[in-house]
């Protein structure tokens, strides 16, 4: 894959597009987990509620997260700011098993005090150790397209 086709996105755009992602999933978990768990869920110090708290605050977040990766290459906050997740060495879609692996591996880079998201501000491709583990980038879109154009076409 030629890197020059390429502008890798950096720390604050992908920062702002998770907090966006963050944001839409808490508007639709929050007011669901309300009316199953009431005031329980916010008053409560248990770590897990019971089986919805797991089906809304983990298991929706995956399928969800790993859906929009497959069929539109980035997540609802990427969308906004015309990121897209590649395969690091084809340049095309994540695979199911790809995006999954990248998934749980965002555990990883948040674990040890974030050093995986700060990773991205060092790295030359910009990519976290989620990234890495996966043999992810994320790239701007429109760089993307521009960047075909300029291909000659046979």
């Amino acid at each position: 894959m030629n890197d020059k086709l390429f502008e890798y996105a950096g720390f604050w755009p992908r920062l702002a597009a998770t907090l966006i992602d963050t944001v839409i999933l808490f508007l639709f978990t929050m007011p669901v987990m309300f009316l199953v768990y009431g005031e329980l869920y916010w008053d409560s110090d248990d770590f897990i509620l019971g089986g919805w708290d797991v089906i809304l605050n983990w298991i929706c977040p995956l399928i969800a997260t790993v859906t929009f990766w497959i069929y539109r290459s980035a997540t609802p906050g990427k969308i906004v700011f015309g990121l897209e997740v590649l395969d690091a060495k084809t340049g095309s879609k994540l695979t199911v098993s790809t995006s999954i692996i990248r998934y749980f591996s965002y555990y990883l880079s948040a674990i040890p005090l974030c050093l995986g998201f700060i990773w991205i501000c060092l790295n030359s491709k910009r990519q976290g150790w989620h990234d890495l583990i996966a043999g992810t980038i994320v790239v701007r879109k429109t760089q993307i397209k521009e960047a075909y154009k300029t291909i000659p076409q046979e």
